[in-house]
């Protein structure tokens, strides 16, 4: 299935620019910088959207403007307006359950607590793809899971992240241009441990 539509779920303004639960936008906006592709406001959809056409079909990506809990909003738009299904549809987000540096592709399952991932379930229906970038575990673990989430990394932390991006990258990539089940196998293999 050629993958239409790459969601990157965040939360748009400033204050969230750095954040954990704003990873899937780093993510996009490497993948967008890296092939050259340009963002513009789309304000019928409530997304910033990128066109990426490949190999002589077009791909969207797409930056929710909805805020996180929201996020199945905008891109239900999209995805009605360009008649794409779910199982065409791959949502980029950060994942609690997951190690940081780690990336898992899966393509069901609840939402685990992740608001954009429930709005997703709620609009989009399930059967989208979902390529989680781990941000756990929670630290302290006492911590309010929304103060986790939208909190800054660490300095060792962004380390971390910055090291790995290209990784998140290239793993999206691969999602994108081989398909779920290679990704699956080539990436969850490849971050389990």
């Amino acid at each position: 299935m050629f993958l239409s539509l790459v969601a990157g779920l965040g939360n748009p303004g400033r204050e969230y620019e750095s954040t954990r639960h704003n990873l899937g936008w780093v993510v996009l906006d490497a993948l967008a910088k890296k092939h050259g592709l340009t963002w513009k406001q789309a304000p019928q959809f409530k997304a910033e959207v990128a066109r990426w056409d490949v190999g002589g079909r077009t791909r969207w990506l797409a930056k929710p403007q909805t805020f996180m809990n929201a996020s199945g909003v905008a891109v239900q738009a999209l995805a009605r307006f360009y008649q794409i299904e779910p199982a065409a549809i791959a949502a980029v987000y950060d994942d609690i359950t997951i190690e940081l540096g780690l990336v898992k592709v899966t393509v069901t399952g609840s939402a685990g607590g992740h608001n954009g991932v429930a709005s997703l379930l709620e609009h989009v229906g399930d059967g989208f793809v979902r390529y989680r970038l781990g941000i756990g575990p929670k630290q302290p673990a006492q911590m309010e899971l929304s103060d986790f989430v939208l909190g800054k990394f660490l300095p060792d932390q962004q380390i971390t992240v910055t090291q790995k991006l290209d990784h998140y990258v290239t793993g999206l990539e691969l999602l994108l241009s081989r398909g779920v089940e290679p990704a699956m196998n080539q990436i969850n293999r490849r971050d389990s441990k």
